[in-house]
């Protein structure tokens, strides 16, 4: 919690969940959807070094919404969390083995909006049994909030809590049989009964998205007895500088064409000569150049080069885009926090990826601060 208190001051995409909370796990034929699994790290993410006190906690709609208008996703959200149960090894009341069935989200409050508006708050608490596993847990997992963001599968989300979890140990590995793996990811027992298709629909996309997103990637040994696989043995390992810088770029990108960009099938559309009539090409010419040339048009040239100084004076526009997407924050504040983050790349964009660069950065520093 220490820990989970100092990123938060930090202020960054990084946060922490507790080693205890990974490791979990499901009641046989129950999972979290991805959706839920998002919101549950939202959660862990907003609680910050206070997830183990008896308190509740606030979260903007917003914040979770995405982009969605609507609160039925939010509403969907809230009851899975309320109704999955988890389970721990325990002892009975006599003293024998037994096992231990429990929620991890005790109460939630949602404010009704006014017709109209996309203003709101959920509220919640954590169970008693929540605040025990995040107090007692002694490891944590170090998440990147973009990366949970990031990820298409539920399945891919909960190994990379797990790849998270034991990164940095001194044996990054997790050994583990397939009723223990099933149980931790929450794959139904009648799901993918034929490891081959475990290993094709579930595996496969989950080692797939966490080398493109994580900052670490995933390998694994099938341990089998006779032909049937009984045990694997996940091996997780830390990027090299290259290839975290490579992460950071694919986070900073549009969702769209990101499985395209995974499995190198982008296309480039190129316009081949001898099809198009040079008459035609002269009059496309032409007309862009009157359109720029009219006086009543803005120059193209507005987003040309991020200001080294105050958006105040010589960068008028990217002032009004803080201003519009800020949420209130002080604009030069977020430009000095997106020439941090951008570096060296800064100095190669211009125009409508300079823009949409730079809009997109104001919207995710109001997404993830609130309002000041």
């Amino acid at each position: 919690m220490r820990v989970a208190a100092a990123l938060a001051r930090k202020g960054g995409e990084e946060f922490v969940k507790p080693g205890r909370l990974v490791e979990v796990r499901f009641v046989r034929g129950q999972s979290l959807s991805l959706t839920a699994s998002r919101l549950l790290a939202l959660m862990i993410l907003t609680a910050g070094g206070d997830a183990w006190r008896d308190v509740s906690h606030r979260m903007r709609k917003s914040d979770i919404r995405r982009g969605h208008k609507g609160n039925e996703r939010i509403v969907d959200m809230l009851e899975e969390l309320h109704r999955t149960l988890f389970a721990e090894d325990d002892k009975s009341w006599r003293g024998k083995r037994a096992t231990k069935r429990f929620s991890l989200i005790q109460a939630s409050w949602e404010e009704v909006e006014d017709e109209g508006k996309e203003t709101g708050w959920i509220e919640w608490q954590f169970t008693p049994d929540a605040r025990r596993l995040i107090q007692e847990s002694q490891t944590y997992a170090v998440m990147n909030r973009q990366a949970v963001l990031g990820f298409r599968s539920a399945y891919s989300l909960k190994l990379y809590e797990e790849g998270a979890l034991r990164l940095h140990r001194r044996q990054p590995v997790w050994k583990v049989d397939m009723v223990g793996l099933r149980a931790a990811l929450g794959i139904d027992p009648e799901k993918y009964a034929d490891f081959a298709q475990l290993r094709r629909k579930v595996l496969l996309v989950a080692k797939a998205e966490i080398d493109q997103l994580a900052h670490f990637t995933v390998e694994w040994d099938e341990i089998r007895r006779g032909r049937a696989v009984t045990e694997l043995i996940f091996r997780f390992a830390p990027k090299d500088a290259p290839a975290q810088i490579e992460t950071v770029d694919e986070l900073a990108r549009h969702t769209s064409g990101r499985k395209a960009r995974r499995e190198d099938s982008v296309e480039e559309i190129a316009i081949a000569g001898p099809t198009v009539a040079p008459e035609l090409i002269g009059r496309l010419v032409a007309d862009a150049a009157s359109k720029l040339a009219a006086p009543d048009r803005e120059p193209r040239e507005k987003f040309a080069a991020f200001p080294s100084g105050s958006l105040r004076y010589g960068g008028e526009e990217f002032y009004k885009v803080g201003v519009e997407h800020g949420g209130g924050w002080d604009v030069d504040g977020i430009a000095e926090a997106y020439r941090k983050e951008m570096g060296n790349r800064l100095v190669s964009l211009k125009g409508v990826k300079l823009e949409r660069s730079w809009r997109g950065f104001c919207e995710s520093y109001f997404s993830r601060r609130g309002r000041p």
